[in-house]
This record gives C-alpha cells, sequence and structure tokens, in this order.
C-alpha cells in the first residue's frame, strides 16, 4: 500500500547536505540558511505536513574511516544510531561519496558504489521505519567535482572519477531495488572550490528531492 502525505524523511549525507558554503580555506565554515540548504527547499517544497531531518556532516564518507579527519566521519559507523534515534522514518535519503573520491581513499567509483549499497542495505534490514519496517531508500548521487582552489590537491584525480560515479550509483540503487536521483543533473559546484554547491544549485536540487520523493509517496 503507497503511504500517504505527511511522512518524515531522513537526508543523510556530508557537507553539501550539511549546506556549507564554497570555501576559500580551512577556516571557512559559513552555512547557507536552513531554508537555502537544499533539504529546507525540498521540505519548503513538500509542505508543512512533512518532517525533514537534515543529517549533513562535512567530511563524510561512505564506509573509511578518514586517517587525517577522523573517524567519525565514517558513515556506515554512524548510520544505525541514527536510523534508530529517528524512527520511525518513511524515507531515507543518501548522498554520499562525494568525500571517497578524496585522493587519500584511492578508490574507484564502482568501490564507491558498493560503498552506497552496504549503507542501502543497512537501511532496509532496519527497523526503523513504521510498525519496525525499513523505511523506503532513494540513493542521491552526487554532483561531479571539479578539481580547483584549496581542496584540488586534496581531491586530485577526484574529477574524472566523478563523471563515472552517478553510472554506478545507479546500478547500485537498481541492485538494491532504491529510488535513484541524480544530482548532477540538477546542481552544480562552484568554482571557488570544486566541491561545494551553489544556493542556485541547492534550491534546484531540494525541488528536484521534493519532485522524487512525492513521487514515491504517490
Amino acid at each position: 500500500m503507497s503511504p500517504s502525505p505527511g511522512l518524515t524523511v531522513l537526508c543523510f549525507g556530508d557537507s553539501n547536505t550539511h549546506g556549507t558554503v564554497p570555501m576559500s580555506g580551512p577556516d571557512d565554515l559559513a552555512r547557507y540558511s536552513r531554508n537555502g540548504r537544499w533539504p529546507g527547499v525540498m521540505a519548503a517544497e513538500l509542505g508543512p505536513e512533512w518532517h525533514v531531518i537534515e543529517e549533513g556532516h562535512p567530511g563524510r564518507t561512505t564506509v573509511h574511516d578518514d586517517p587525517v579527519d577522523g573517524a567519525h566521519k565514517n558513515g556506515i559507523s554512524m548510520l544505525p544510531a541514527l536510523l534508530e534515534s529517528h524512527r520511525p522514518l518513511d524515507l531515507v535519503l543518501i548522498m554520499l561519496g562525494t568525500n571517497d573520491l578524496k585522493a587519500r581513499f584511492s578508490v574507484p567509483p564502482s568501490d564507491i558504489g558498493i560503498s552506497l549499497e552496504r549503507l542501502a542495505r543497512m537501511v532496509q534490514a532496519s527497523n526503523a521505519g513504521p510498525s519496525g519496517q525499513p523505511p523506503g531508500l532513494i540513493l542521491v548521487a552526487p554532483t561531479p567535482i571539479e578539481e580547483t582552489g584549496w581542496l584540488a590537491g586534496m581531491f586530485a584525480g577526484g574529477a574524472a572519477k566523478s563523471r563515472t560515479l552517478g553510472a554506478a550509483i545507479a546500478n547500485s540503487a537498481a541492485r538494491v531495488g532504491a529510488g535513484y536521483v541524480n544530482a548532477g543533473a540538477h546542481a552544480s559546484v562552484d568554482p571557488l572550490d570544486g566541491i561545494h554547491l551553489t544556493s542556485d544549485g541547492h534550491r534546484a536540487l531540494g525541488i528536484a528531492l521534493a519532485a522524487a520523493v512525492a513521487e514515491w509517496s504517490a
């Protein structure tokens, strides 16, 4: 039976879910306004009956302990607690993979897709949905990156990988039976740092994801 409107959605992601403003250096910690970040835009589009939970952590990876920034950046370590603390959840959106493109991890897009599958199966094996059932799931492929600005060295080689990451995540979504949205079809990164979305990108992505959520709930 299809769910009805008025549901709870968890947005699990990294700095582009957190709403980090494009950075000129490591001390830039600015964040777009609540209504300017894509989860806020999505919430406004869906309407007041919907509860959208922002869970964006800058630097979050899919399954990797970060040897530089810390083990707490590992998404697969954090997800179980979040599923429990926010349940019941009707739907989970996962937009991760950008930080896996850092040179320090040396993983191909196919491995990032498999890592997203691990996260997806964790959601699908959980009792975090209504009546102890698993929540619905949409995987969102992150926007392709550019190797520009102060983050260029950290993401060396990542730009080329990011251009095939969407296809890898689409394949993963199909294998686990999850929904799929390609953020790169709606948003672009700011050339200041090549990683973080423009304000227009946040708005466009929020509108696109609201449409995907509404279609899921129909």
